[in-house]
């Protein structure tokens, strides 16, 4: 298998982290949106990370897709970062959100950075759905006392919502602060000290169009 995207992506790399976690041995090639855009298309037209490129050159792209494949892949009990039940649907509930911010985490970066001028209407838009959504999970943290969101062992929420936010705690660092939301700094710390977070990750670099 090979995986395409940088490990400063936090699609990219919850998908890294999955595929550590279940001992499944892949390729990286940490080819950049912008920069590498062209050998993306090579792969995925639509030019986006993560990509996942099986051995029999089949491709998925979409974390929360990749993620259901892998999950399959291994079966159930070695997916254990799935869950199944009204844990699973919790999850998937919880992963969202997670994803949602980071979402709206890349389009204020890109506002903010590839704008000559930023527009004030859609920065304020943004800023306010990610403190908004925060403050659910900050909420949703604080009142499970596992681990983990659901229990002493990892999940695939665990994962988005900690690479969630190391993206947005890092480029996006003068924007937010994260005395607002323990819980979630708590967690965050207690997952990134794990050798698969430690493994798969890296520091946050823009690659502009043109750039390499």
């Amino acid at each position: 298998m090979m995986l395409i995207g940088q490990y400063d992506s936090p699609f990219v790399r919850r998908v890294g982290i999955a595929l550590k976690t279940y001992g499944l041995a892949f390729e990286h090639q940490p080819w950049s949106t912008f920069g590498d855009a062209e050998k993306i298309a090579k792969f995925n037209p639509l030019r986006r990370v993560p990509t996942l490129v099986m051995d029999d050159r089949t491709v998925f792209m979409d974390s929360a897709a990749i993620l259901a494949v892998l999950d399959e892949m291994v079966g159930p009990q070695r997916a254990v970062l799935a869950r199944g039940g009204e844990d699973g649907r919790h999850l998937l509930r919880i992963a969202a959100m997670a994803a949602g911010v980071a979402d709206k985490a890349v389009s204020l970066l890109y506002e903010r950075v590839l704008r000559e001028a930023a527009f004030p209407l859609w920065v304020e838009r943004c800023r306010l759905q990610i403190a908004e959504t925060l403050d659910l999970l900050e909420a949703e943290r604080q009142v499970r006392p596992t681990r983990y969101l659901f229990d002493d062992d990892l999940s695939h929420a665990d994962v988005m919502l900690t690479t969630m936010i190391g993206f947005v705690s890092e480029p996006l660092a003068a924007e937010f602060d994260w005395d607002r939301w323990p819980a979630l700094k708590a967690h965050a710390a207690t997952c990134e000290a794990l050798p698969a977070f430690q493994e798969i990750r890296q520091p946050y670099r823009l690659t502009l169009p043109g750039e390499t």
